[in-house]
């Protein structure tokens, strides 16, 4: 049996395989957040599907960390029943779940949330709206942190099987780690100790609210790409080291930012018409120009945070790292396994096209997913699209 299909542990959680459905934002929710059947439909799917551990999309902590229209809350009490049948749906068909919560950070809008975004820092503009944040108080930075470990509360209720803290892709977490977005100079920024203490009092407090009784992981960032240095591979072993230190059920590696470096998220090709498809009409010349700068300059090739995984997974021991970024192929997937480079292979473009690829590949019908990378997908959930595979394109008119 391939290595691919053994077991594994993340705390006390058991799974089945090494699959791993990384979060990805689906536009599928209602505009207050809660669960659709589309999502428990999309999920109950992948779980039929066999995929070993599903991580639905991201899920806001509180109203001003809403980064997406239709993106799924896990804010308030009143989501629980929603998202309790979203988890039931997945068990029900074998599946483990794990809610990944978030806070957007600088990468929302005034009209999502009501007031300017916050950020660790105001230094940093973002480059799609051209808005400054405001920079967070420690108050508010305090109230974050509780805001974490009510969510986690949260999704204990609901039945998830744990969570995972988003704290990669330029989202506040993320934020608070890049010395990129983060120019604090008191004690929560200044430093590599002092920009981890708030993904640190997060863990903790975390921790302390599911009691050992659910995974808790994180996703991080082996490298922001951002204009300057912000997170580096370097920088993400020290953070790596420091998560495993926490006793953390496992670490979920990825790379980019959302903001400034999308593609080193998503190599492939770069779909501009549909990207700039729904930005106002005064803004699409010049996105034109920026995204036709873009074409050719991210090249899909498979595993590109590979090199990253060989410089963490040393250093933090019998964590288990998930390494997401162009998984493709069943023979790939299984060499980096075998040779102690990862734990677990998590994807997420594939599973928009073929929902059933690990059964798929469990039968021998396929070794290969059939996903060609043209990131259609990943531009439909950018202008509010709910998530399939848009491969043939779709319209630009919305």
């Amino acid at each position: 049996m391939s290595v691919l299909f053994s077991p594994i542990s993340l705390g006390t959680l058991q799974i089945p395989n090494r699959f791993v459905h990384s979060a990805t934002y689906e536009a599928m929710a209602t505009e207050t957040g809660e669960v659709t059947e589309a999502l428990v439909k999309r999920y109950r799917t992948l779980a039929k599907g066999e995929v070993g551990l599903i991580i639905p999309g991201c899920m806001h902590v509180n109203h001003l960390g809403r980064g997406w229209k239709f993106g799924m809350g896990i804010h308030s009490d009143d989501r629980i029943p929603g998202l309790a049948g979203l988890v039931e749906a997945i068990h029900e068909r074998g599946g483990k779940v794990i809610f990944q919560l978030y806070h957007a950070g600088m990468q929302t809008i005034k009209d999502l949330v009501g007031q300017s975004p916050v950020a660790p820092s105001s230094a940093v503009r973002n480059p799609v709206s051209f808005a400054k944040p405001r920079e967070m108080t420690e108050e508010e930075i305090e109230q974050t942190v509780a805001a974490f470990a009510a969510a986690a509360g949260r999704a204990a209720e609901a039945g998830a099987d744990g969570i995972q803290i988003h704290a990669a892709h330029g989202y506040l977490v993320n934020e608070f780690l890049s010395p990129f977005f983060n120019r604090r100079k008191d004690g929560w920024g200044g430093s590599d100790v002092n920009r981890f203490r708030f993904l640190k009092e997060i863990v903790e407090i975390v921790r302390r609210q599911l009691n050992g009784e659910k995974a808790v992981l994180v996703k991080l960032s082996s490298n922001d790409h951002t204009p300057t240095n912000g997170i580096t591979p370097f920088l993400a072993g020290v953070y790596a080291k420091w998560l495993a230190d926490l006793g953390i059920d496992g670490l979920e590696l990825s790379c980019g930012s959302s903001l400034f470096s999308f593609m080193n998220m998503c190599r492939g090709d770069v779909p501009a018409k549909e990207m700039i498809a729904g930005l106002p009409f005064w803004k699409r010349p010049v996105a034109k120009l920026v995204f036709r700068k873009l074409v050719g300059k991210y090249d899909f090739t498979e595993g590109y945070n590979l090199e990253a995984a060989k410089i963490l997974k040393p250093l933090i021991g019998k964590t288990p790292l998930l390494l997401v970024g162009g998984m493709r192929s069943a023979a790939y997937m299984a060499e980096i396994l075998e040779k102690g480079y990862a734990d677990g292979i998590s994807m997420s473009r594939p599973f928009v096209r073929e929902p059933l690829l690990v059964k798929r590949l469990r039968e021998g019908k396929t070794e290969v997913a059939s996903c060609v990378s043209c990131n259609k997908c990943l531009a439909a959930v950018a202008n509010d699209r709910p998530l399939r595979c848009y491969v043939k394109g779709f319209s630009t008119e919305l």
